[in-house]
Protein backbone atom coordinates (compact mmCIF):
# COMPACT_ATOMS: atom_id res chain seq x y z
CA UNK A 1 0.00 0.00 0.00
CA UNK A 2 1.43 3.69 -0.95
CA UNK A 3 2.36 5.57 1.52
CA UNK A 4 -1.06 7.85 0.83
CA UNK A 5 -2.86 5.75 2.40
CA UNK A 6 -1.17 4.60 5.43
CA UNK A 7 -1.09 5.95 8.87
CA UNK A 8 2.52 7.49 7.69
CA UNK A 9 3.68 11.62 7.18
CA UNK A 10 3.12 11.31 3.25
CA UNK A 11 4.03 15.29 3.06
CA UNK A 12 0.62 16.38 2.44
CA UNK A 13 -1.27 18.60 4.90
CA UNK A 14 -2.32 16.74 7.85
CA UNK A 15 -5.53 17.16 10.59
CA UNK A 16 -3.82 18.39 13.98
CA UNK A 17 -6.13 16.84 16.60
CA UNK A 18 -5.73 15.41 20.43
CA UNK A 19 -5.01 11.66 21.12
CA UNK A 20 -8.67 11.23 22.00
CA UNK A 21 -9.12 11.18 17.87
CA UNK A 22 -7.69 7.97 17.87
CA UNK A 23 -10.44 6.54 19.91
CA UNK A 24 -13.49 7.93 17.71
CA UNK A 25 -11.72 7.03 14.74
CA UNK A 26 -11.83 3.25 15.93
CA UNK A 27 -15.06 3.22 16.74
CA UNK A 28 -15.34 4.21 12.88
CA UNK A 29 -13.14 2.12 11.65
CA UNK A 30 -14.51 -1.19 13.56
CA UNK A 31 -18.16 -0.76 12.33
CA UNK A 32 -17.47 -0.02 8.39
CA UNK A 33 -15.03 -3.44 8.95
CA UNK A 34 -18.59 -4.93 10.69
CA UNK A 35 -20.62 -3.24 8.37
CA UNK A 36 -19.33 -4.13 4.78
CA UNK A 37 -18.10 -8.03 6.04
CA UNK A 38 -22.04 -8.00 6.45
CA UNK A 39 -23.36 -6.21 4.23
CA UNK A 40 -21.27 -6.37 0.62
CA UNK A 41 -23.38 -9.67 -0.59
CA UNK A 42 -26.50 -8.84 0.18
CA UNK A 43 -26.44 -4.87 -0.89
CA UNK A 44 -24.92 -4.30 -4.29
CA UNK A 45 -24.50 -0.35 -4.02
CA UNK A 46 -23.43 0.74 -0.68
CA UNK A 47 -22.53 4.28 -0.38
CA UNK A 48 -20.20 6.01 2.18
CA UNK A 49 -21.09 9.68 2.96
CA UNK A 50 -18.31 11.91 4.99
CA UNK A 51 -19.26 15.67 4.29
CA UNK A 52 -16.87 16.96 6.64
CA UNK A 53 -14.18 14.81 6.17
CA UNK A 54 -10.73 17.11 6.28
CA UNK A 55 -7.21 15.98 4.86
CA UNK A 56 -7.63 12.84 5.12
CA UNK A 57 -5.36 12.02 8.04
CA UNK A 58 -4.48 13.44 11.43
CA UNK A 59 -1.50 14.06 13.38
CA UNK A 60 -1.63 14.37 16.67
CA UNK A 61 -0.20 16.97 18.34
CA UNK A 62 1.27 15.60 21.30
CA UNK A 63 2.88 12.55 19.97
CA UNK A 64 3.25 13.01 16.36
CA UNK A 65 2.01 9.93 15.70
CA UNK A 66 -0.23 10.19 12.28
CA UNK A 67 -3.67 8.57 12.13
CA UNK A 68 -5.82 7.85 9.10
CA UNK A 69 -8.83 10.07 9.18
CA UNK A 70 -12.62 8.83 8.68
CA UNK A 71 -12.34 8.64 4.85
CA UNK A 72 -9.32 6.73 4.20
CA UNK A 73 -10.41 4.53 6.80
CA UNK A 74 -13.32 3.92 4.37
CA UNK A 75 -11.57 3.49 1.84
CA UNK A 76 -8.80 1.12 2.92
CA UNK A 77 -11.23 -1.18 4.71
CA UNK A 78 -10.99 -4.88 3.77
CA UNK A 79 -14.35 -4.82 1.35
CA UNK A 80 -14.52 -0.96 0.03
CA UNK A 81 -17.46 0.57 -0.67
CA UNK A 82 -18.57 0.99 -3.67
CA UNK A 83 -18.85 4.75 -3.60
CA UNK A 84 -17.77 7.67 -1.85
CA UNK A 85 -18.84 11.42 -1.62
CA UNK A 86 -15.87 13.07 0.57
CA UNK A 87 -16.27 16.77 1.12
CA UNK A 88 -14.32 19.56 3.44
CA UNK A 89 -15.34 23.25 3.28
CA UNK A 90 -11.10 24.13 2.78
CA UNK A 91 -9.85 23.57 -0.65
CA UNK A 92 -6.71 23.05 1.02
CA UNK A 93 -7.84 20.21 2.74
CA UNK A 94 -9.77 18.68 -0.48
CA UNK A 95 -6.62 18.82 -2.72
CA UNK A 96 -4.15 17.18 -0.06
CA UNK A 97 -7.56 14.41 0.01
CA UNK A 98 -7.17 14.21 -3.62
CA UNK A 99 -4.14 13.26 -3.92
CA UNK A 100 -4.64 10.89 -0.94
CA UNK A 101 -7.32 8.48 -2.44
CA UNK A 102 -5.42 8.86 -5.96
CA UNK A 103 -2.91 5.95 -4.85
CA UNK A 104 -6.25 4.15 -4.20
CA UNK A 105 -7.27 1.08 -6.73
CA UNK A 106 -10.71 2.09 -5.90
CA UNK A 107 -10.39 6.23 -6.71
CA UNK A 108 -12.54 6.06 -9.44
CA UNK A 109 -15.44 5.44 -7.29
CA UNK A 110 -14.20 8.81 -5.28
CA UNK A 111 -16.46 11.71 -5.26
CA UNK A 112 -14.74 14.80 -3.46
CA UNK A 113 -16.04 18.65 -3.69
CA UNK A 114 -15.31 21.59 -1.88
CA UNK A 115 -18.16 23.48 0.20
CA UNK A 116 -20.21 23.82 2.67
CA UNK A 117 -21.71 20.34 3.94
CA UNK A 118 -25.37 21.87 4.58
CA UNK A 119 -25.31 22.81 0.82
CA UNK A 120 -23.49 20.22 -0.64
CA UNK A 121 -26.08 17.57 0.90
CA UNK A 122 -28.69 17.90 -1.56
CA UNK A 123 -26.67 17.23 -4.62
CA UNK A 124 -25.16 14.04 -2.61
CA UNK A 125 -28.57 12.89 -1.73
CA UNK A 126 -29.93 13.10 -5.60
CA UNK A 127 -27.57 11.08 -6.78
CA UNK A 128 -27.50 8.24 -4.05
CA UNK A 129 -31.79 8.51 -4.70
CA UNK A 130 -30.93 7.11 -8.21
CA UNK A 131 -30.39 4.01 -6.45
CA UNK A 132 -32.14 4.47 -3.74
CA UNK A 133 -34.11 0.62 -3.98
CA UNK A 134 -31.00 -1.02 -3.93
CA UNK A 135 -28.19 0.80 -2.14
CA UNK A 136 -27.49 0.32 1.18
CA UNK A 137 -25.71 3.96 3.10
CA UNK A 138 -23.26 5.02 6.08
CA UNK A 139 -23.12 8.50 6.66
CA UNK A 140 -20.07 10.07 8.96
CA UNK A 141 -21.21 13.37 10.39
CA UNK A 142 -18.18 14.49 11.96
CA UNK A 143 -17.88 18.48 13.03
CA UNK A 144 -15.05 20.24 14.68
CA UNK A 145 -17.13 22.79 16.06
CA UNK A 146 -21.48 23.58 15.46
CA UNK A 147 -21.05 23.33 11.63
CA UNK A 148 -23.59 20.65 11.04
CA UNK A 149 -27.00 21.71 11.24
CA UNK A 150 -30.47 19.84 11.30
CA UNK A 151 -31.60 20.25 7.77
CA UNK A 152 -28.61 18.34 6.55
CA UNK A 153 -29.26 15.47 8.81
CA UNK A 154 -33.05 15.26 7.62
CA UNK A 155 -31.69 15.67 4.03
CA UNK A 156 -29.75 12.07 4.45
CA UNK A 157 -32.56 10.80 6.58
CA UNK A 158 -34.84 10.90 2.73
CA UNK A 159 -32.53 8.32 1.45
CA UNK A 160 -34.51 4.80 2.03
CA UNK A 161 -31.51 2.57 3.88
CA UNK A 162 -29.19 5.62 5.52
CA UNK A 163 -27.52 4.50 8.86
CA UNK A 164 -26.10 7.37 10.38
CA UNK A 165 -23.00 8.26 12.77
CA UNK A 166 -22.99 11.62 14.21
CA UNK A 167 -20.60 13.27 16.48
CA UNK A 168 -22.64 15.16 19.55
CA UNK A 169 -20.67 18.01 19.96
CA UNK A 170 -20.67 18.18 24.17
CA UNK A 171 -17.80 20.75 24.63
CA UNK A 172 -18.86 22.94 21.56
CA UNK A 173 -22.80 22.96 22.96
CA UNK A 174 -21.87 24.01 26.28
CA UNK A 175 -19.38 27.24 24.96
CA UNK A 176 -22.82 28.13 23.01
CA UNK A 177 -25.51 27.26 24.42
CA UNK A 178 -25.42 30.15 27.39
CA UNK A 179 -25.01 32.63 24.76
CA UNK A 180 -27.39 31.07 22.66
CA UNK A 181 -30.14 30.85 24.90
CA UNK A 182 -30.57 34.59 25.65
CA UNK A 183 -30.71 35.69 21.92
CA UNK A 184 -33.93 35.90 20.22
CA UNK A 185 -32.23 35.30 16.81
CA UNK A 186 -31.59 32.20 15.13
CA UNK A 187 -28.14 30.35 16.73
CA UNK A 188 -25.54 27.47 15.49
CA UNK A 189 -27.46 26.04 18.53
CA UNK A 190 -30.71 26.17 17.34
CA UNK A 191 -29.41 25.11 13.71
CA UNK A 192 -27.89 22.29 15.23
CA UNK A 193 -31.23 20.74 17.07
CA UNK A 194 -33.45 22.21 14.33
CA UNK A 195 -35.57 23.13 16.76
CA UNK A 196 -36.04 25.75 19.78
CA UNK A 197 -37.35 23.09 21.90
CA UNK A 198 -33.81 22.92 23.01
CA UNK A 199 -34.14 26.18 24.91
CA UNK A 200 -36.56 24.58 27.08
CA UNK A 201 -34.78 21.58 28.25
CA UNK A 202 -31.85 24.21 29.39
CA UNK A 203 -34.17 26.40 30.94
CA UNK A 204 -35.53 23.98 33.15
CA UNK A 205 -32.24 22.19 33.49
CA UNK A 206 -31.26 25.59 35.14
CA UNK A 207 -33.78 26.34 37.24
CA UNK A 208 -33.36 22.35 38.45
CA UNK A 209 -29.83 23.75 39.74
CA UNK A 210 -28.87 19.92 39.13
CA UNK A 211 -25.19 19.97 37.94
CA UNK A 212 -25.53 16.93 35.70
CA UNK A 213 -28.28 15.71 32.99
CA UNK A 214 -28.54 18.16 30.57
CA UNK A 215 -26.72 16.26 27.78
CA UNK A 216 -28.53 12.96 28.62
CA UNK A 217 -31.62 15.13 28.12
CA UNK A 218 -30.79 16.95 25.03
CA UNK A 219 -29.41 13.63 23.02
CA UNK A 220 -32.79 11.93 24.10
CA UNK A 221 -34.66 14.93 22.74
CA UNK A 222 -32.26 14.79 19.41
CA UNK A 223 -33.03 11.34 18.91
CA UNK A 224 -36.66 11.77 19.38
CA UNK A 225 -36.10 13.96 16.68
CA UNK A 226 -34.12 11.36 14.55
CA UNK A 227 -37.42 8.85 15.42
CA UNK A 228 -39.54 11.62 13.61
CA UNK A 229 -37.25 11.19 9.77
CA UNK A 230 -38.04 7.37 10.22
CA UNK A 231 -34.80 5.92 12.77
CA UNK A 232 -37.75 4.50 15.05
CA UNK A 233 -35.31 1.74 15.46
CA UNK A 234 -33.19 2.81 18.66
CA UNK A 235 -31.64 -0.15 21.24
CA UNK A 236 -32.61 0.39 24.61
CA UNK A 237 -29.45 2.22 26.09
CA UNK A 238 -27.82 0.00 28.96
CA UNK A 239 -25.55 0.90 31.27
CA UNK A 240 -22.38 0.61 29.12
CA UNK A 241 -24.75 2.65 26.02
CA UNK A 242 -24.22 2.71 23.13
CA UNK A 243 -23.23 6.56 22.80
CA UNK A 244 -18.85 6.40 23.57
CA UNK A 245 -18.31 9.51 25.22
CA UNK A 246 -15.04 10.74 24.15
CA UNK A 247 -12.87 12.78 27.04
CA UNK A 248 -9.98 14.86 26.67
CA UNK A 249 -7.28 12.08 27.28
CA UNK A 250 -5.45 14.26 29.82
CA UNK A 251 -7.95 16.21 31.74
CA UNK A 252 -10.69 13.45 31.46
CA UNK A 253 -13.30 16.16 30.10
CA UNK A 254 -16.37 15.14 28.18
CA UNK A 255 -15.61 16.11 24.32
CA UNK A 256 -18.24 14.32 22.29
CA UNK A 257 -20.50 11.92 22.12
CA UNK A 258 -21.48 9.55 18.75
CA UNK A 259 -24.44 9.15 18.22
CA UNK A 260 -25.64 6.22 15.51
CA UNK A 261 -29.16 5.76 14.28
CA UNK A 262 -30.54 3.09 12.09
CA UNK A 263 -34.25 2.53 10.16
CA UNK A 264 -33.28 -1.40 11.13
CA UNK A 265 -32.36 -3.06 13.95
CA UNK A 266 -28.88 -5.07 12.76
CA UNK A 267 -27.40 -1.73 12.06
CA UNK A 268 -27.90 -0.84 16.40
CA UNK A 269 -26.67 -4.81 16.41
CA UNK A 270 -24.01 -3.99 14.56
CA UNK A 271 -23.24 -0.46 16.34
CA UNK A 272 -23.94 -2.43 20.21
CA UNK A 273 -21.23 -4.92 19.56
CA UNK A 274 -18.04 -2.58 18.56
CA UNK A 275 -18.81 0.27 20.89
CA UNK A 276 -19.03 -2.13 23.70
CA UNK A 277 -15.15 -2.55 23.23
CA UNK A 278 -13.02 0.46 23.70
CA UNK A 279 -9.94 1.11 21.42
CA UNK A 280 -7.81 -1.33 23.36
CA UNK A 281 -10.18 -3.74 22.92
CA UNK A 282 -11.33 -4.09 26.29
CA UNK A 283 -15.18 -4.35 27.70
CA UNK A 284 -15.77 -0.55 28.10
CA UNK A 285 -17.20 -0.05 32.09
CA UNK A 286 -20.24 1.93 33.04
CA UNK A 287 -19.54 5.88 33.11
Amino acid sequence: MQICLQPRDDGLLMRETGAWAAEKLDYLARYIDVFETAMRKKWPTRYYIDLLAGPGKNIVRDSGDVLLGSPLLALTTTYPFTGYFFADLSHENTTALQQRCAASPHSQRVDIRTGDCNDLVNDVVAHIKQDDWRSLNLAFLDPEGMELRWETVARLATVRRMDLIINYPQVGLNRNMRQAFGKADQTRVDDFFGDRAWREIYQDWQNSGAPLGLHRRLMDFYKERLQELGYTEFRQVDQVGDEPLIRNVRRRAPLYRLLFASKHPLGHDFWHKVTHRDVHGQARLPF
